[in-house]
């Protein structure tokens, strides 16, 4: 029997010295938004506004940047708050982590290899089954080599994306190898190598991982419920773009069995990535069979307060500034800039 109980994460504060001491540099593409939704991104842009505000009512030094130039010199902070992940080219999560390293500057996430390989879905299923983690068969093809029929899963509905697709973005499906085949091709022709994967029956249980004390700490479970177990979910639909409010609902994951099962999960899967300081463990149930199959790993992922993550503290009692405070300070004392017994609320 798995354990559905946890330990919570504990609330951090930042300590007043820290606060008149530390130069944090906020890299984010949307971060001078002063609009509503994006007509790319959506409530990205909202997002990175808001978390522009909350970084600033900390009462830190804050320094703003929505570029990779930002780093190509050194900018004269002493921390970097990283959000810029989508650079429109192949293994984009990786530059902003790579330029920061060559600055040897600290920065707020998992180090660029970590980065690379959570951001690859092939090498992260990899991962899970090496750890018994139970996921769909898959494919991966990458882009210049011709692609096999052959290990292609064999399903009704397969889902076709770029390996390192975010928010669902490029998703596309098919029933046949001759879909599949230009699904793969249209892939490979915007740059990017393509994931191949039967289509799963269900919903999202999102789990909302952050360091405390120097160990992952696991967050309340939120299950992203879909009134349509067989809708494939879109980019467009993610960030709110086009409406369909009635179609899902964000609520509380507690199952029982099921929740120890898959927090037993994410713990095999956590220590692969530690250090992280946040990070979003995904796995697809079905609610006919109670199949559970591990979907991806999303580092640096959204913390806007009205997703997974803002939505977990709040079951915690905590504010979204609070969640954003507390995930800094574990990053900070992390890398030495912060002694971990002052960061933490009694």
């Amino acid at each position: 029997m798995h354990s559905a109980q946890f330990v919570a994460p504990a609330l951090a504060r930042l300590p007043y010295e820290a606060r008149e001491r530390l130069r944090v540099l906020f890299i984010a593409k949307h971060v001078f938004w002063q609009g509503g939704l994006h007509h790319e991104d959506g409530n990205h842009a909202v997002y990175h506004r808001e978390m522009r505000e909350v970084l600033s009512r900390l009462g830190i030094k804050l320094m703003l940047a929505d570029s990779y130039e930002a780093l190509f010199a050194d900018p004269g902070c002493d921390f970097i708050f990283p959000l810029l992940n989508r650079g429109g080219f192949l293994n984009s999560e990786m530059l902003l982590p790579l330029l920061a390293t060559r600055l040897g500057i600290p920065f707020l996430g998992a180090s660029p290899i970590l980065r690379g390989l959570s951001d690859d879905k092939h090498l992260t299923k990899l991962e899970a089954q090496a750890r018994g983690v139970p996921t769909a068969p898959w494919t991966v093809y990458r882009r210049g080599a011709a692609p096999d029929p052959n290990a292609c899963p064999r399903a009704e509905r397969l889902v076709i994306k770029p390996n390192a697709s975010s928010a669902s973005w490029g998703v596309r499906e098919a029933g046949d190898w001759a879909g599949t085949l230009r699904a793969v091709d249209e892939i490979h022709a915007e740059g990017h190598d393509a994931i191949v994967e039967p289509f799963l029956n269900g919903s999202d249980v999102e789990v909302p991982v952050i360091t405390c004390e120097g160990e992952p700490a696991i967050m309340p479970l939120m299950l992203f419920e879909q009134a349509d177990p067989g809708h494939l979910r879109t980019y467009q639909e993610k960030r709110d773009l086009v409406e369909r409010a009635d179609q899902y609902r964000l609520v509380p994951f507690a199952d029982g069995e099921q929740t120890g099962l898959i927090a037993d999960y994410t713990r095999r899967m956590a220590q692969v990535f530690f250090p992280f300081d946040y990070g979003r463990f995904e796995f697809r149930l079905d609610p006919r069979t109670g199949a559970i199959h591990f979907l991806e790993v999303n580092l640096n992922c959204n913390l806007w307060s009205q997703k997974v993550f803002g939505k977990s503290a709040e079951l915690l009692g905590w504010s979204h500034a609070d969640l954003i405070e507390t995930i800094l300070c574990g990053s900070l004392a992390r890398q030495g800039l912060l002694a971990s017994r002052q960061s933490i609320a009694a």
